[in-house]
């Protein structure tokens, strides 16, 4: 009996090592439309409670090691299979990974031809609240935690980084490192203070849901003031680095023709009126100026494969380079 007890403390840290620890943490968020109803009224927007999924690598060796966390934020389509493979290639690699239920948490299955029931401004709210409770978690490290998101998420990935919206939500955390796939650029700032924290922008050539032009322009705007880079994969569509072959999406939005002023103040304005699009129906009578409907949507194996890898060198450079 000794000897099977022996065995089983020898054993059991080798079972455990390589699982992965999960639980659900919720936090309180809002419901703000804009951005300019987080910079100019943040306090008095309709509260949200909202839930996310951590998963922490069992280090049976070191129990109270402190892991680097990557939040991941999916797109207008809500959770997909490419979006789950970076996540679990993330943990194998020694991430702690945290999936963000934006969607889930307000009972909205996808947003795809109608981008005002969860806006980009209350998802990255959401990715703030979470930041600030994750940061307290006992597992996590606080000061290596990056973001990335594709689509929808991209952009939250991408404008989490922007100075006068985080500092208004938040000055006790930030992310150290922002990783957006094919994010909506065509939403110009006024204001190009952003974070000094690395952001590099990965996004499809023939993208003509999020066209790869306004982040190409943005980036080249953004040097020497950021830092911020791109990536633009050749002969890609829209989630580009999925398994799915490319078809027509019928309902969502193409952004081909687009390019909306960011005010400071947070307002995103129509292109030839300049009103702000501060409301359901203001953002739907702006986007008739220049959105068309029907999108390509699919992959490019080769563009995967890099895709995962530079992925997976760039969490691994700036949220373990102060690691020993």
């Amino acid at each position: 009996m000794k000897i099977v007890f022996q065995l089983l403390l020898f054993l059991v840290p080798i079972i455990l090592q390589g699982q992965i620890s999960k639980e659900e943490i919720y936090f309180e968020s809002a419901n703000p439309f804009s951005l300019s109803d987080i910079i100019g009224n943040l306090n008095n927007q309709e509260k949200q409670k909202v839930f996310g999924q951590l998963s922490i690598p069992i280090d049976s060796v070191n129990p109270i090691k402190k892991y680097p966390l990557i939040i991941g934020v999916a797109g207008s389509l809500g959770w997909r299979k490419h979006h789950h493979d970076y996540m679990k290639m993330y943990q194998k690699e020694g991430f702690a990974t945290f999936e963000l239920n934006s969607f889930k948490s307000r009972k909205i299955t996808s947003t795809v031809g109608s981008q005002d029931q969860v806006t980009i401004a209350a998802i990255i709210l959401d990715a703030y609240r979470a930041l600030e409770k994750l940061a307290k978690h006992p597992s996590i490290d606080k000061d290596n935690v990056a973001i990335t998101g594709w689509s929808l998420g991209g952009g939250v990935a991408l404008f989490s980084g922007w100075l006068p919206l985080k500092n208004i939500i938040t000055k006790n955390v930030s992310f150290a490192a922002h990783l957006p796939f094919y994010p909506p650029c065509f939403i110009d700032p006024e204001n190009l203070d952003f974070t000094q924290s690395p952001i590099h922008v990965m996004i499809g050539a023939l993208d003509n849901w999020t066209p790869s032009t306004p982040c190409n322009n943005l980036v080249k705007k953004l040097q020497g003031k950021a830092n911020i880079d791109i990536t633009i994969f050749p002969e890609s569509h829209h989630s580009f680095d999925s398994e799915t072959p490319v078809t027509i999406n019928k309902e969502g939005y193409s952004f081909k023709d687009c390019l909306f002023t960011l005010t400071e103040d947070g307002d995103v304005l129509m292109n030839y009126l300049f009103l702000p699009m501060s409301s359901p129906l203001l953002q739907k009578l702006g986007f008739l100026f220049c959105v068309e409907r029907g999108v390509n949507i699919g992959g490019n194996p080769e563009a995967r494969i890099k895709a995962f890898e530079f992925a997976k060198t760039f969490m691994n450079d700036n949220l373990k380079k102060n690691k020993s």
